[in-house]
């Protein structure tokens, strides 16, 4: 009975010891698998790892190419400047080093944390900008406690500069730091976190120009985040310069004039497209966005009721007025609908489809040729020759002219304005054409809207003699010619009705007409005035609309569009002042100076 109970309790060991002895065998088969795993399967990911503990790797950043002037005064510079970063890996307290840090830096808590947030989800390891333009001061004291902060990481870096301040800064534009978005996106895939990039104007249409390539340094360094000697280095390779066609001298010029107001100043080439100057005014300076802006910075720039950063010259959309009244004069003499000799008789007011129109001057013109109709810009000559045309070929002509389509300029986000017509009526508006809309587009009024650029470029098709032009920023010369902005196909109009409209403008200016005000004597300009009420700039205006005490002249967009001098023209002048009054008052004075700038400077 013993043996048997014996066996018995053998029996039971045994089985005991087999199951054990198969937990072990899976058990090692497992621990296996997974040595396998991390050692053959994942070995590059942990040997990256395992490298970054000990190497690390320091972007140079290269320095953008410098944007000069036509006379290669430079108008964006880079200065020297320190930056410093946060390395989460090396953080042992993450709420802890924030309090420090934030002390240290003198940046709110909270500031920081969110700075710190929005690159979360990037790689531990990876440096994120903190605070940039450091003073020495500054920069003493985070060497001075580098072994207290193994987190921080500090670097030197070209800086973007604009020596001038806020000149041209809807043209040069700004660069601002790369968005996380837009780095996960796949836009910028060579760019970094902190990276400054071009977001508007020249800065971002040649950002692969002007940017360069940032270098790279790998170097040891120990667990405190201490350097031990580089390994390997690549230097950075410096962005190309390039040359606009602006001149700084004119530039200055035209936001002179416009400060205080709110408009805008285009100077042009007509021979070339050559932008000399482009002004839009309120401004802003755009060495603010080097460094980074709060929330409320932002927010408060943005929402400014001024729209400071709204470039008015491509994207300001207003109506035309009187100057759109040369469209009528050149359809209408292609068309055979009038010539030089045509007159209509200006009593101040006309009944027209059965609603009265009147001309600006209450009691009238009398009887008005052509020529005459231009240089008094008579409202009732060119009602009589809108309702003629007819609202498809008025649009025919304007679109021929440049109006209701992008100029093609080397700037971001340009309008395309609106030409109107009974397609459009019924497509947008849902609305029958109605034949007293026609009247209205005649004078420039109405559905109606175009940009300063437009007319500057209506302007100089007029002043070729039909020639186009495409208006452009970047030197023809720049770039070792890598880019050249050819002519357009000239316009179907004769010379000789071009003729006819410019002997109007000429007189316009120089014979006692609306722009006389603009007359640089001895330039023989040819121009047109304009004036209208409609505001189309998404600009807030209540405030100017509800003073009703002022007098109806403040409540009127100024317009002055003219070319110097009247055979082979050098330049075309565009000026609009929002809520300026009648443009010979407001506008032609300030053409006057611009054209005598450019005088005193070239002719």
């Amino acid at each position: 009975m013993e043996n048997n109970k014996v066996y018995e309790d053998l029996i039971l060991v045994l089985r005991r010891s087999k199951k054990i002895f198969i937990f072990i065998q899976v058990l090692t088969v497992f621990l296996l698998l997974n040595f396998w795993k991390i050692q053959v399967l994942d070995h590059k990911k942990y040997w990256e790892k395992s490298e970054a503990n000990r190497m690390r790797e320091i972007v140079l950043p290269s320095q953008r190419g410098l944007i000069k002037d036509r006379g290669e005064t430079i108008l964006a510079d880079n200065k020297a400047s320190f930056k410093v970063s946060i390395i989460r890996e090396n953080c042992e307290d993450y709420d802890k080093s924030c309090r420090k840090i934030s002390r240290l830096l003198k940046i709110e808590e909270d500031v920081l944390k969110e700075r710190i947030k929005r690159y979360e989800s990037f790689p531990v390891f990876k440096p994120i900008v903190i605070k940039e333009n450091l003073s020495f001061e500054e920069v003493a004291v985070i060497e001075a406690r580098k072994l207290e902060f193994p987190e921080l990481f500090l670097q030197a870096e070209p800086k973007r500069f604009y020596p001038f301040g806020s000149l041209a800064a809807h043209a040069l534009g700004y660069i601002q730091e790369l968005s996380g978005e837009e780095i996960k996106n796949g836009l910028y895939q060579q760019r970094r976190l902190g990276d400054l990039i071009g977001k508007t104007g020249v800065e971002k249409v040649y950002e692969a120009t002007l940017g360069g390539t940032d270098g790279e340094a790998l170097e040891i360094v120990d667990s405190m985040g201490r350097s031990k000697g580089k390994i390997a280095k690549r230097e950075p390779e410096k962005g190309q310069n390039i040359i606009l066609t602006l001149d700084y001298t004119l530039q200055e010029k035209a936001e002179e004039l416009l400060e205080g107001r709110e408009g805008a100043v285009v100077m042009m080439d007509p021979q070339t497209g050559e932008i000399l100057a482009l002004a839009s005014y309120p401004t802003f300076d755009h060495n603010k966005f080097i460094d980074r802006f709060t929330p409320e910075e932002w927010l408060d720039l943005v929402n400014s009721p001024e729209f400071p950063l709204e470039n008015r010259v491509i994207r300001g959309q207003y109506a035309p007025g009187s100057i759109f009244k040369l469209v009528i004069d050149l359809g209408a003499l292609e068309l055979g609908l009038v010539d030089e000799e045509t007159t209509f008789t200006c009593k101040g007011e006309i009944e027209i489809y059965n609603e009265p129109f009147t001309c600006w001057v209450e009691k009238g013109h009398g009887e008005m040729n052509l020529i005459q109709a231009i240089r008094n810009s008579c409202n009732i000559y060119h009602y009589q020759v809108g309702k003629k045309m007819g609202i498809d070929e008025i649009s025919r002509y304007a679109k021929m002219l440049g109006f209701g389509a992008k100029t093609g300029i080397d700037l971001p986000g340009e309008k395309t304005g609106l030409v109107p017509d009974p397609q459009w009526g019924r497509e947008v508006r849902k609305e029958r054409w109605q034949p007293g809309e026609t009247i209205s587009v005649s004078i420039g009024q109405g559905p109606l809207m175009v940009t300063p650029l437009q007319v500057a470029l209506y302007t100089s098709i007029i002043a070729n003699r039909g020639r186009k032009v495409t208006p452009h920023l970047l030197n023809s010369q720049s770039l070792a010619g890598k880019r050249v902005f050819s002519e357009r196909d000239a316009v179907d109009i004769e010379l000789s009705t071009f003729e006819t409209v410019i002997q109007g403008m000429w007189e316009v200016v120089n014979k006692g007409g609306t722009g006389w005000a603009a007359n640089v004597k001895g330039f023989d300009i040819c121009g047109k005035t304009g004036s209208t009420q409609l505001v189309s700039t998404e600009k807030d205006k209540e405030k100017k609309v509800e003073e009703e005490e002022e007098e109806e002249e403040t409540k009127t967009h100024s317009w002055f569009t003219g070319f110097a001098p009247r055979d082979n023209p050098k330049i075309v002048v565009t000026v609009i002042i929002e809520y300026g009054g009648m443009g010979g008052a407001t506008a032609a004075p300030l053409a006057r100076k611009l054209f005598n700038s450019y005088r005193r400077k070239y002719d």
